[in-house]
């Protein structure tokens, strides 16, 4: 790609380099998507990637080494720049991605207009499993003042849309895991017998406390690992503790809590597929469930006027569908009572009833996913039609 750009000193995109540009709404959520597809981008399609953060110390967290002091660096072979204003002068690459309903700045429009050709601009949207999705996916949006058209990409569960993000090497990585080495990463004792392994990654929640205490007063023992992030301090409050810190382990009842570091993407994997339970947020760790194989509770981002529940409602249709109307009922009970935060405790008995039943769905909903195809696969070669 040419720029007609005649700034002096204008940098050259390297060649094959696509832009993607991260605001960070949900933390996690949203840079973990972002950061996951910029890595398979490069490692899998031998892609060049910017990679701009607007908050780099929420990124740090899910990038150990990240300075978040430095306006660009790289990271496991992907640039990572720090996406503020007023953004410095690069040429664009041949494809600009801006996630979530981001706003790219005008600068940068005006320098994607002056390249020949104009990049392919992509808004890649936030997974829904909604009716409408796979009839807008890949639609066309001109920008009412420049040469410019925006395509939208939805990622989704059907064939008709942009699937999910899943690199060619999980299933190895999955066969060759060993629940004891990563409790012994983790220093966490053997499995008891029948002991209920859960993972709980959430956002805040009212109905915290009712889950908890279902748990320290039920018959099974549960083991519940919390990773450091927003939950931690409603655990600490239900445990009556000033704050938990990861290595903490507190015993209450039936229920062990242990906490954990926040890991990065590989080691997230692994704990899922430890556990007999993972509980989720946002988007990323919630496809990461889904990809695990296992019984998963999905709380979603709340949005203004309930919007979320709608599409918390149209991806449990999607989802009981394969299952008995008893486990089907448990599902969408328990799953709308957390993301309520209220009816916690009275649907949690049915639901754990209900996991056997789960366990044995998840690998076909999985391999029902898979039908989709990669996310990122499937964008670079959406992408490649309009540039060659």
């Amino acid at each position: 790609m040419t720029s007609k750009l005649q700034s002096p000193g204008f940098p050259t995109a390297p060649a094959r380099c696509w832009d993607v540009f991260c605001p960070v709404v949900d933390n996690f959520g949203d840079i973990g998507v972002c950061w996951r597809l910029a890595r398979q981008l490069v490692a899998e399609h031998g892609l060049a990637v910017r990679l701009w953060i607007d908050d780099l110390k929420s990124a740090r967290r899910l990038i150990p080494t990240l300075d978040p002091q430095a306006a660009c660096q790289w990271v496991e072979d992907v640039e990572i720049c720090h996406w503020a204003e007023p953004l410095p002068e690069v040429v664009p690459g041949e494809v600009v991605i801006v996630a979530f309903a981001g706003s790219l700045p005008n600068t940068f429009l005006t320098a994607m207009a002056c390249c020949a050709p104009c990049p392919r601009w992509i808004n890649l949207e936030y997974l829904s499993a909604e009716s409408w999705v796979a009839g807008c996916h890949g639609l066309p949006s001109p920008h009412p003042g420049l040469p410019l058209v925006q395509h939208f990409f939805f990622p989704g569960l059907d064939s008709g849309t942009g699937g999910l993000l899943r690199e060619a090497d999980h299933a190895v990585r999955r066969s060759q895991f060993s629940e004891d080495a990563f409790r012994r990463f983790f220093d966490l004792p053997p499995r008891e017998p029948g002991q209920c392994l859960v993972s709980l990654f959430s956002y805040e929640n009212p109905g915290l406390g009712e889950l908890l205490a279902s748990w320290s007063h039920g018959k099974r023992q549960v083991l519940c690992l919390v990773p450091e992030g927003r939950v931690l301090p409603g655990v600490a409050a239900w445990l009556g503790v000033s704050g938990l810190q990861p290595g903490d382990r507190i015993r209450k009842g039936s229920l062990t809590v242990t906490v954990l570091p926040f890991v990065e993407q590989s080691r997230y994997d692994e704990m899922l597929w430890a556990c007999d339970l993972n509980f989720v947020r946002g988007e990323d760790s919630f496809v990461r469930a889904q990809w695990a194989e296992l019984p998963f509770v999905w709380h979603i981002y709340a949005q203004q006027d309930d919007v979320h529940l709608e599409k918390l409602n149209a991806f449990m249709t999607r989802y009981v569908a394969g299952l008995t109307p008893s486990a089907a009922r448990a599902v969408e009970n328990f799953w709308r009572a957390w993301n309520r935060g209220e009816g916690v405790g009275a649907s949690w008995p049915a639901f754990e009833a209900a996991l056997p039943a789960l366990a044995s769905y998840a690998p076909a909903w999985s391999a029902h996913l898979q039908d989709a195809g990669d996310l990122a696969g499937n964008l670079v070669r959406f992408c490649k039609v309009e540039i060659e």
